[in-house]
């Protein structure tokens, strides 16, 4: 890797003034890091995420155009040049371990950055500088230096957070480029943005010379965001702008599901698991034949209906949490308790639990959790319906990402809540399964994001356990945290 990143930076030193004004970035250094001008083409990040158990670096490039209006810059399209994962193995544990999960990003991380300088893009042969020429860089000079490094900043474990945030100073230091700390709940939600450029980028229609269309979703759109720390509902309004409407008052749904998996799973499956998803591997055991298995399923059509106790032929039955309220808050633990309770009492009593009986447990889980969620959606909807007081809605994307999302059965819920309450014109967007989970290559354009709207960050800038997105929280959300830079400039060039 130290080959690699020395000849960069060689080829860099032999026309530093010519690489900058072909790149269209300029420089200018602070007490405490570097700062950027926004450059007048595309930006091109080197990403790092570490904040859990998922080792992830990505290169993400956007390809943009300035329109006749510099007030006006949209991006038009974006490549993922590299990505790759490695997940710390933690099966032994059934669960995240978090030195294990530490010891996997200490031991993985520069082999990931090692191997993704080499997937740098090249430069244009009309952007060929003397410094892509020089006979000492045995071609790997002509790799485009990254216009700056991104790293997950917060929230997640702190020492996990720490070796992917120092890696990426430490990049940030050694090509003299900005770093940008991003908020890692505020790049789940703005995942489907670099799905809506990729998708540009691979259409046969794209033209780089073209007025670039919009990112999509537009603000304000409304996002669900599950996995198996996170559980909340937000309405985002900008970049850096995203109010919770709801949280989990206990544990998220995707740790519910993990636990409930773990007690409805048969050992012997278990044994094969390749990961420790096992939330992933409910859904396959509860529906093996996919969509064809839960084609009948029918959501409840009203808020009456929701209430009514569904007893299986086996005896038991799972509350719906907050079934009595309006309450805009989700709760998930009762689920995986039920279902403890359950597996418990049978045991006591020597009974087996026969497989049809596991399915059902598996469908009745997820089931539970999946109407939850759609239901506190619903009263969401209808409480912004209410603020247009007749007018036009604002609202009509609803974004789902993180881990969860990726399952097409609470898919399935959403979209027959919102056609039987009167939201038939609410979009749903999910990012694919690969950009659902943990990765960098949705921190390398959350950073992309929020360089663009004129921000870096401080090379003094450390981990955060807890980090709020909320601008009304305590915290002060994204921005409230020390260590942003902001380059006013270039804010100015994208308001």
């Amino acid at each position: 890797m130290l080959k690699n990143l020395g000849v960069i930076i060689a080829a860099r030193k032999t026309t530093a003034a010519a690489a900058a004004a072909l790149r269209g970035l300029l420089f200018r250094r602070s007490g405490s890091g570097v700062v950027a001008t926004i450059p007048c083409r595309g930006l091109l990040t080197f990403a790092i995420e570490t904040s859990c158990d998922d080792t992830s670096v990505a290169i993400v490039e956007e390809h943009a155009n300035a329109l006749p209006s510099s007030s006006s810059r949209k991006p038009a399209a974006a490549t993922i040049h590299f990505l790759e994962n490695i997940t710390a193995d933690t099966r032994q544990y059934r669960g995240i371990h978090p030195i294990e999960a530490l010891q996997s990003h200490q031991k993985n991380l520069a082999k990931l950055v090692d191997k993704a300088l080499k997937h740098l893009p090249t430069e244009s042969p009309e952007n060929e500088t003397a410094a892509n020429k020089n006979p000492n860089a045995r071609g790997v000079g002509r790799r485009r230096l990254p216009d700056f490094v991104a790293a997950t900043r917060g929230p997640g474990m702190r020492s996990n957070l720490s070796v992917g945030l120092d890696t990426a100073k430490g990049l940030s230091v050694a090509w003299q480029i900005p770093f940008v700390g991003v908020h890692h709940m505020q790049a789940h939600l703005l995942t489907p943005r670099l799905v809506s450029a990729l998708k540009a980028e691979k259409s046969p229609e794209h033209d780089m010379a073209a007025t670039p269309a919009p990112l999509q979703p537009d603000f304000p759109f409304l996002s669900i965001l599950v996995s198996g720390g996170h559980s909340m509902l937000v309405k985002s309004k900008s970049v850096t702008d995203h109010e919770i409407l709801a949280t989990t008052a206990d544990i998220a749904m995707g740790e519910t599901l993990d636990k409930s998996a773990r007690l409805i799973l048969p050992e012997s499956l278990l044994q094969t698991a390749k990961n420790t998803m096992y939330g992933k591997m409910l859904e396959q055991f509860a529906f093996p034949d996919g969509a064809r298995d839960y084609a009948d399923y029918r959501p409840p059509m009203t808020r009456g209906e929701e209430q009514i106790k569904r007893e299986s032929p086996w005896g038991w039955s799972i509350t719906t949490p907050f079934a009595n309220t309006r309450q805009l808050q989700l709760s998930f633990s009762c689920v995986s308790s039920t279902i403890t309770h359950i597996t418990s009492k049978k045991a006591q009593n020597g009974q087996a639990i026969s497989h049809d009986e596991r399915v059902a447990l598996a469908r009745e889980a997820m089931r539970v959790c999946f109407e939850h969620l759609a239901s506190r959606t619903i009263i969401a909807l209808e409480a912004e319906r209410q603020k247009s007081s007749g007018k036009e809605e604002k609202i009509k994307t609803l974004v789902v990402s993180g881990g969860v999302a990726a399952n097409q059965f609470l898919m399935t819920v959403l979209r027959s809540f919102l056609d039987i309450r009167g939201f038939q014109h609410v979009e749903i967007i999910a990012p694919p399964p690969y950009l659902c989970t943990d990765n960098a290559a949705m921190i390398g354009w959350a950073g992309i994001e929020m360089f663009e709207a004129g921000w870096s960050t401080d090379l003094s800038a450390r981990a955060l356990r807890k980090w709020s997105l909320d601008p009304q929280s305590d915290d002060g959300g994204v921005l409230g945290p020390d260590g942003w830079i902001r380059n006013k400039s270039a804010s100015e060039s994208t308001a």
